[in-house]
């Protein structure tokens, strides 16, 4: 099937922050005008608007889709919203790809608004009723008791310590000193993750990235508006996404299978049949440190059970040979959910640009991968890009 070739021309991202002061619209409108400014157009430019955000209880607004829809750009124009959890964030960015690569539309601008602050008494109980009624409901599961369960899976399989899960978490906070928007940049040591509370063995404080408010926005434009608009277009070439059974308990957890179907479909798009050595920098979705590496091994970036050694070696690192979250990712950055994914992908156009400033890692890379990943440990989404 032949598709219109679509580039990412201009982005846009607020600052990630506890309790911000803007309401989710006013949010999703700095993103939007930062994103629109980057690249020299209006609304009167964009065809049509795609906007990813996350549960309604967050923002305490049935409907959210059409409550943020004035703040995206959204009112009187061709407007969709997507929500897949933490996958949001590079799943809107698929469907503003298929506007756009259907030749259905030329422009197309990308919001991902989230504002977790307003959901009282914390944004965890709004997960309280995404688990099955009637077999685990009773059980009174939380998202981290599960992700628990999975990161012992994970350690337990390959005889991974918790000492050197910690140093994804040393690694990506220390990056997230360089980002302007990031909400927990911090140089800490494993044994600062090590003493940090216990919130359900073995995940600390320090092992989680932070419920944070924050928006993020991109302008998709097909080839021929695009090389009239820049000289320097970042081309979506592979987009995938994959949905496991909301059954988690059924699987097992130490592998995401669904990431790596969804790598897959990206890969096959991009003519990519090596990803270990044609993917030069990557974003994976780390909510979690243990995340960054299983999210590795299903990316194919790494082989199973050897994302640990790439760590320990430093090729993860900014100046290290394949790295992984320069941002500082969600664990530094902040993780406001759907605006964490597209993050991700604006960190990877920053950085094929060679616009990323002191986060630029060596090496001019041509090729490089964002992912998101969410809802019952099921949802992968993945983007690879290319200049």
């Amino acid at each position: 099937m032949a598709y219109q070739r679509v580039a990412i021309v201009g982005a846009g991202i607020t600052k990630f922050v506890r309790r911000a002061q803007e309401t989710g619209k006013e949010l999703a409108a700095q993103a939007s005008k930062m994103a629109l400014e980057s690249c020299g157009m209006t609304m009167k430019d964009i065809e049509c608007v795609s906007l990813g955000t996350a549960p309604d209880a967050f923002d305490g607004v049935h409907m959210k889709g059409e409550y943020l829809s004035d703040g995206s750009g959204g009112w009187r124009k061709p407007y969709m919203r997507q929500f897949v959890g933490g996958g949001t964030g590079v799943f809107a960015p698929v469907h503003g790809w298929y506007h756009v690569a259907s030749g259905m539309f030329d422009t197309c601008l990308v919001v991902c608004s989230e504002k977790m602050s307003s959901c009282h008494p914390h944004p965890q109980g709004a997960f309280k009723t995404i688990f099955d009624h009637t077999t685990e409901q009773p059980l009174n599961p939380t998202l981290i008791w599960i992700f628990a369960l999975e990161m012992n899976r994970f350690m337990s399989t390959y005889g991974i310590t918790k000492e050197e899960i910690a140093l994804v978490s040393v690694k990506n906070k220390k990056n997230a000193m360089d980002h302007p928007a990031a909400q927990l940049p911090m140089e800490i040591t494993v044994e600062d993750v090590m003493n940090s509370e216990t919130l359900a063995w073995p995940v600390n404080r320090l092992d989680i990235s932070p419920a944070s408010d924050g928006a993020a926005a991109i302008v998709l434009a097909s080839e021929h508006v695009a090389k009239r608009i820049t000289d320097k277009p970042v081309w979506i070439d592979g987009v995938g996404w994959n949905l496991d059974s909301a059954y988690w308990a059924t699987r097992d957890l130490y592998y995401p299978r669904y990431v790596e179907k969804a790598a897959r479909m990206a890969y096959k798009m991009a003519g990519i049949t090596e990803p270990q050595r044609e993917i030069e920098i990557a974003e994976p979705y780390d909510p979690f440190d243990y995340k960054e590496l299983h999210h590795m091994e299903g990316l194919l970036l790494a082989d199973r059970g050897k994302a640990v050694e790439m760590l320990l070696d430093g090729k993860t690192q900014r100046d290290g040979d394949r790295p992984m979250c320069p941002s500082g990712g969600a664990l530094g950055v902040g993780n406001p959910i759907a605006a964490t994914g597209l993050m991700k992908i604006i960190e990877i156009f920053l950085q094929l640009r060679g616009e990323a400033g002191k986060r630029q890692v060596p090496g001019n890379p041509k090729c490089g991968l964002a992912q998101a990943w969410g809802d019952l440990m099921q949802v992968g989404t993945v983007v690879v890009m290319r200049i």
